[in-house]
């Protein structure tokens, strides 16, 4: 099935252009079928990239999903026009009253600011909250995953001496799980952050089990049972290009910025990167939607009807 989004969405074009099948509004009336709701708080500065990015993801999926994009009220994006953020988002507060199958938290580029510091940190709590009993299952990306874990559990980021930045090898620590249905062995991720969190702070007494790791740059992917939440720290949903366009924008602007790890041939920016990932971004999403599909409510209304 296809992924059913706003018919003037920027990410339409790129989407069809891909092959990716998208749905108008006048098709997806006519399937008798419940579609997947899925949310995407879109903290990103570039919302339109990440748009693409999540809907390439999320409309590869055999289910018909539709995409609502919320952002925060009272936070002014800087780098999306306010005519497309009018047109294509609803603030938090004028969806909370809905439920959803699934809500995705993307990252922000804030995470050296302690989270209490934050402009929109009440408003992000409040949401994080509302999840609870309003979300049957919740992605959290990279600061979206601090943050949640930080929120529930206590759990603290640290800043790292330089930037972990590029392609780095990653373990499945646990191959039975239903999130990692397919994935080989070990594998690579996209990895952009200052910050990290600590396997050592992530304790399983709480219910939290990780389930990716790597050698290098160390927790990736955390499941927690109660509320179906993952918590991904690195940006397995980035395009080709992503890691080329962060590089080139740090040099442009003098900042420390070293090439991308295991990312451009031969350590070339001038060459064209490889994308060593694409494979397993579909499989998490996919695996994802799947157990959406087979474990939320037909009736919305009972999602989170169950939790204290």
């Amino acid at each position: 099935m296809p992924i059913k989004i706003p018919d003037q969405l920027p990410a339409r074009k790129t989407l069809e252009n891909e092959g990716v099948t998208v749905m108008t509004e006048t098709a997806a009336i006519r399937q008798d079928i419940r579609p997947l709701q899925i949310g995407l708080l879109n903290l990103m500065p570039n919302k339109i990239r990440t748009e693409v990015q999540m809907a390439r993801l999320l409309g590869a999926t055999p289910l018909q999903v539709e995409l609502t994009l919320v952002r925060i009220g009272r936070h002014k994006a800087k780098n999306t026009p306010e005519d497309h953020l009018l047109a294509f988002y609803h603030t938090w507060d004028e969806v909370k009253h809905r439920k959803f199958d699934g809500f995705i938290i993307t990252g922000a580029p804030i995470e050296l600011l302690e989270f209490e510091e934050v402009a929109y940190w009440d408003e992000m709590t409040r949401i994080l909250d509302w999840t609870v009993h309003n979300v049957h299952s919740s992605m959290n990306v990279c600061w979206g995953a601090m943050a949640a874990i930080h929120h529930f559990h206590g759990v603290p980021k640290y800043s790292l001496n330089e930037k972990a930045f590029g392609v780095y090898r990653h373990h499945n620590l646990n191959p039975a799980s239903p999130y990692l249905n397919g994935f080989s062995d070990d594998f690579q991720i996209p990895v952009s952050r200052w910050t990290e969190v600590r396997d050592s702070d992530i304790d399983p007494e709480s219910g939290l089990e990780v389930l990716m790791k790597s050698d290098e740059t160390g927790v990736c992917l955390v499941h927690e049972a109660f509320c179906n939440r993952l918590y991904i720290f690195n940006h397995i949903e980035y395009d080709s290009f992503s890691l080329a366009e962060e590089y080139q924008r740090d040099v442009s602007q003098g900042k420390p910025i070293h090439i991308p790890h295991n990312y451009f041939p031969d350590d070339d920016p001038e060459s064209e990167p490889q994308n060593r990932w694409r494979s397993h971004a579909h499989l998490l999403f996919g695996n994802w939607i799947n157990a959406l599909y087979q474990s939320t409510p037909y009736d919305m209304s009972l999602i989170g009807a169950d939790r204290k």
